[in-house]
């Protein structure tokens, strides 16, 4: 259906640029005293079928640019689009009366080409003076105190916003940590991290296709739960394919905090100074506190990488390192802790069998 569109206006614009360059042309080629050539209808005829051959050469490309501007248009934001188009409207205006001026000049280009060369210009200018002073723009409009409270008002639940990786939806506790009300602000859980989700969950690989089904049935449980929003954002960015990068920038734009499992993410999102909340950082601050030189009861499972090292288990899954505890594979014994090293990816207990 575009494309008919775009052809007919081929169509339309052909007669009228025939109408216009025809006559001159035919003078410029001494035809015309030829009154059947030099004639209004036939040269919209001309100038009609000339371009309409044309369109069906380039309708194909125009059809992409014209879905490409859709879709950009359509990425941006209300109000930044309401204001480039006023200030395109300005330049455009301004334009318009600065070619009074040049009409005066008695150069027949340079009173052609100068209102043209103004109005792409001046209506460029205006177009992204309008969409980057969107916010002074508010400010000169409203009073100095509504738009100040305002701000403050976004800024604060853009503070309080938080963004869902695949990770932490697929881990679960999310939603036990939700249901208890610590968790302020609306979930937001970008489009891309929802395909991912379900990528997963088609998986041929049994575990994967469980894992991705749980973290759909987490969406759910959050959403028919929690008394806050947890929103599905389209916001995407074409040019990064990593879904943690995608995040980090999308968190830079909202100007939120990632909620994470994920040890690498939290990293990354140092390196960005994007605010990260780590499940597994929340998870070792509530375990009971382990000083060096209590004792415990622990039962040695296996062993470890190290020389004669075994390894035992507390009940929330801390592993517990017990140097010399090789010989106690399979038996209850009472440990001291040596040291103790948190990380955002877990904790780990060293100690050491208790001497009689």
């Amino acid at each position: 259906m575009l494309k008919r569109i775009i052809q007919v206006a081929f169509l339309f614009i052909g007669g009228a640029l025939g109408l216009i360059f025809l006559p001159p042309l035919y003078e410029l080629m001494h035809l015309s005293s030829n009154p059947w050539l030099d004639n209004p209808f036939v040269s919209v005829a001309l100038g009609a079928s000339l371009l309409f051959v044309l369109s069906f050469l380039l309708s194909d490309y125009c059809v992409r640019f014209i879905m490409w501007m859709e879709d950009v248009l359509f990425k941006l934001p209300a109000g930044d689009l309401l204001f480039g188009t006023l200030g395109l409207i300005v330049g455009l205006i301004i334009a318009y009366f600065i070619g009074f001026a040049v009409e005066s000049i008695q150069l027949s280009i340079v009173t052609e080409a100068v209102p043209i060369l103004l109005s792409i210009v001046l209506g460029y200018l205006g177009f992204r003076l309008g969409f980057k002073k969107r916010e002074e723009l508010l400010l000169m409009f409203s009073s100095k105190g509504s738009a100040q409270k305002k701000k403050a008002s976004v800024q604060d639940d853009a503070a309080f916003s938080k963004l869902l990786d695949t990770s932490v939806i697929i881990d679960g506790r999310i939603a036990d940590i939700s249901e208890t009300g610590f968790i302020e602000g609306a979930l937001i859980v970008p489009q891309f991290v929802l395909t991912e989700l379900q990528h997963i969950a088609d998986s041929s690989d049994t575990l994967k296709r469980t894992r991705g089904r749980r973290g759909l049935d987490i969406l759910k449980r959050l959403q028919d739960e929690r008394k806050s929003q947890v929103l599905i954002v389209d916001d995407d960015f074409d040019d990064i394919h990593e879904v943690d990068l995608k995040l980090v920038r999308l968190a830079k734009k909202r100007n939120a905090q990632i909620l994470t499992n994920d040890f690498n993410l939290n990293k990354v999102c140092d390196l960005h100074h994007v605010q990260v909340l780590n499940i597994n950082d929340l998870a070792n601050a509530v375990k009971p506190v382990v000083i060096p030189g209590e004792d415990m009861q622990v039962v040695v499972i296996k062993d470890g990488k190290e020389h004669n090292q075994g390894v035992a288990y507390l009940d929330d899954g801390t592993m517990i390192v017990v140097e010399g505890g090789r010989g106690y594979i399979g038996q209850a014994i009472t440990v001291t802790v040596t040291s103790v090293l948190q990380t955002s990816a877990g904790r780990m207990i060293f100690a050491k069998p208790k001497e009689e």
